[in-house]
């Protein structure tokens, strides 16, 4: 059974009998300004892409990682996440709680047994905690920062997580969608030690989710299997070309950084003047824990603005937004909401 996502502006509009256009959708997490993509050249388009085009050069510049560090350019990191797991035999998997659920539904599809991981076991990621409980898992799976409560592990502590679980031959996942806002925390500068693996994507923070297009760091024996699964041509022309040029537009990122964190904190305190208990965000998202979230969903949908529902445990997720008329619109609906 397919997972839900945000984003689905065409079945709100049909259920609230609101056309698209007025719909205000926060409910994705993707950067509303994203990078302005140039015009295409037509032989991109026309030509098969090119394995040797300097992308992979492109991504470890940008990236930091070391020469050691094997990339493998990918339709969106959703791919890595649903290949990955067909790369180990049936095994103990950890996935975060909560965490994005595509990483366990794939896993699982794969006949590996999951194994939940919350605070109870990691302490909050710092040091000086008990790291046995990744004696009982064989991979891995790490959201940083954590899609939906935004909370970032210190790459000290990932890289003690991964020296523990590769003495065993275990795998590191560190799933960073959400990372290019706080690139300090990356680990994308240990790439290519053996069992970590990084997955990067153009979707969030450059707002260019519709191209499908990122990237998997890890090293040379897990790349050489992961390409043999995608199989030749796996990320198209077109894609590689946006990719290599938003990746070394480097005013764009900087500016784009400063002005998330400002839209981020403009969220917060709208979301705090209407009363909602924030329990952690990033650059490009804030999340509210309510007892009943779809309530207040539906409530904001009455209104033409979408948002991301997690039930377990109940949250509320909330994108950031790419002006301050789509701020004062946020606003409003939450006092309509609150005079029901």
């Amino acid at each position: 059974m397919m997972l839900e996502h945000g984003g689905r502006l065409n079945e709100a509009a049909e259920r609230w009998g609101i056309p698209r256009s007025e719909w205000l959708d926060l409910s994705t997490g993707i950067n509303p300004v994203g990078w302005p993509v140039p015009d295409i050249p037509a032989e991109v388009w026309q030509r098969l892409p090119e394995a040797d085009d300097g992308l992979e050069d492109i991504v470890r510049k940008w990236s930091g990682a070391s020469p050691a560090a094997a990339c493998v350019p990918v339709p969106g990191s959703q791919a890595a996440i649903m290949a990955l797991p067909g790369l180990r035999k049936p095994c103990r998997v950890g996935i975060p709680v909560p965490g994005y659920r595509e990483h366990g539904h794939s896993w699982r599809n794969a006949g590996h047994r999951l194994v939940p991981i919350g605070p109870e076991q990691t302490g909050g990621g710092f040091s000086g905690c008990d790291d046995r409980w990744l004696d009982q898992i064989d991979v891995l799976v790490w959201i940083n920062p954590n899609n939906p409560t935004g909370k970032i592990i210190p790459p000290s502590t990932l890289l003690r997580w991964h020296q523990r679980l590769q003495k065993r031959g275990g795998w590191l996942v560190v799933d960073e969608a959400f990372m290019d806002a706080t690139p300090a925390f990356s680990l994308c500068t240990q790439a290519g030690r053996p069992g970590l693996i990084v997955l990067r994507s153009l979707g969030k923070f450059f707002g260019l989710a519709g191209v499908r297009a990122g990237f998997v760091l890890a090293d040379s024996q897990i790349t050489e299997r992961l390409r043999q699964v995608l199989g030749p041509w796996a990320l198209s022309g077109p894609s590689r070309y946006v990719m290599g040029k938003a990746l070394t537009d480097e005013g764009w990122q900087r500016a784009t950084r400063v002005s998330l964190h400002r839209h981020a904190g403009n969220l917060r305190e709208v979301l705090q003047k209407a009363r909602l208990t924030l329990v952690g965000g990033s650059a490009l998202f804030q999340t509210v824990r309510t007892d009943n979230p779809k309530i207040l969903a539906h409530q904001l949908a009455a209104q033409a603005v979408l948002v991301r529902v997690f039930d377990q445990p109940g949250m509320l997720r909330f994108g950031v937004m790419a002006d301050e008329a789509q701020l004062q619109r946020l606003a409003e609906a939450l006092v309509a909401r609150t005079c029901d």
